[in-house]
């Protein structure tokens, strides 16, 4: 036997390739096309750096409180982490200690069966019905947790409240996670059913619509008594998980709305915009509530499309994976750089067109 016998072998996460070249148009990780509030970069310049030699708020109080007051909840009732991440994996950690598998879709954002492997949570995917769509049915089954992306990562489509509801008031026995990474861009967030649902807990995060990836800040909220098992765990992993800086930054975005609120306007609008010129030129894709389009093209090959933009240092995500190996993941950029997109396609789609594809 030798030390690597007792090594834990996992095949990890793979993210979006994170490119060294700054010259290239960035849509394959879903970061916001924008900068942070003008209010984050200020606390930032404000900050007190005599104040790193000493550990941060390992209750994280202040920015707890004003996401807290966001969404009508209390305190008790909001858990913050290290991105959405920390929190999701947390969660699971935390929660999903039951020897009946835990079930979420079979198209979904990739880390959940990484974690369930890592943990050594039994896991069953359900498959999407043909328009990428969850089946309420299919969790409507004994199991030990469920968790379900909305809008689901990488489709883009919205399940309704009404439906997520039907699941987690039938499954009161475990817990429902409910991973709301990019509910600002047009989804039905399920904030308002955890006073109903003692077993719901909402994740959502300040990488996307905040863009704020760069400074890794995610929450959780539920009930009292899922956020305290949650506070329980963290602080038998590590104390102080979130930086003073973060928090700082975390407080000044929530606190500035306005600039929230017209961020995620323009994103939206642009998706739009660009999902109008994408079907124009031959692209098909479910209706997408978030900031990126799940797009196949109706006679070229996503690989041959990704790989083109890819030469052009335009960088988008596809994964060769079962049933969306035709797809790509176009995250919506300005629109400078959705033209720069759209104008690139357009030429590309000419001439293949006369070179008789």
């Amino acid at each position: 036997m030798s030390w690597e016998d007792y090594v834990k072998k996992v095949i990890p996460y793979v993210a979006g390739e994170q490119p060294k070249d700054h010259n290239v148009i960035k849509l394959n990780t879903n970061e916001c096309p924008y900068p942070p509030s003008p209010r984050v970069g200020a606390a930032l310049g404000a900050f007190d750096a005599t104040t790193l030699r000493k550990y941060p708020d390992p209750n994280v109080s202040e920015l707890v409180s004003v996401i807290a007051r966001r969404h009508g909840l209390s305190d008790k009732q909001v858990f913050v982490g290290v991105g959405s991440d920390d929190v999701l994996s947390m969660a699971f950690m935390t929660f999903f200690q039951s020897t009946t598998p835990i079930l979420f879709p079979d198209i979904t954002y990739s880390f959940y069966d990484v974690w369930a492997d890592l943990y050594q949570i039994p896991y069953e995917r359900q498959p999407l019905n043909d328009l990428f769509q969850i089946k309420k049915e299919d969790y409507l089954k004994e199991n030990g947790g469920i968790v379900i992306a909305n809008p689901n990562a990488p489709t883009g489509i919205s399940a309704d409240r009404i439906l997520l509801e039907e699941i987690i008031k039938a499954n009161s026995n475990s817990v429902v996670i409910i991973d709301e990474a990019y509910i600002d861009f047009g989804g039905e967030s399920c904030v308002p059913l955890i006073e109903k649902y003692e077993n719901l807990l909402v994740v959502q995060t300040f990488s996307k619509s905040r863009a704020m990836a760069g400074m890794r800040i995610g929450y959780a909220m539920g009930s009292e008594k899922l956020i305290r098992y949650l506070m329980d765990v963290k602080f038998s992993f590590n104390s102080y998980t979130m930086s003073a800086i973060a928090i700082a930054a975390g407080v000044a975005s929530v606190e500035d709305e306005t600039y929230f609120q017209e961020t995620t306007a323009k994103i939206v609008a642009t998706r739009e915009h660009t999902k109008t010129q994408f079907s124009r030129l031959g692209f098909r894709f479910p209706d997408t509530k978030t900031n990126f389009i799940f797009a196949t093209h109706q006679y070229v090959p996503a690989q041959e499309l990704f790989e083109a933009l890819r030469a052009h240092a335009i960088y988008v995500r596809y994964w060769n994976k079962p049933r969306i190996e035709n797809y790509l993941r176009i995250s919506i950029g300005t629109d400078v750089e959705m033209g720069i997109v759209i104008e690139f396609l357009e030429n590309y789609l000419k001439n293949r067109e006369k070179k008789g594809h």
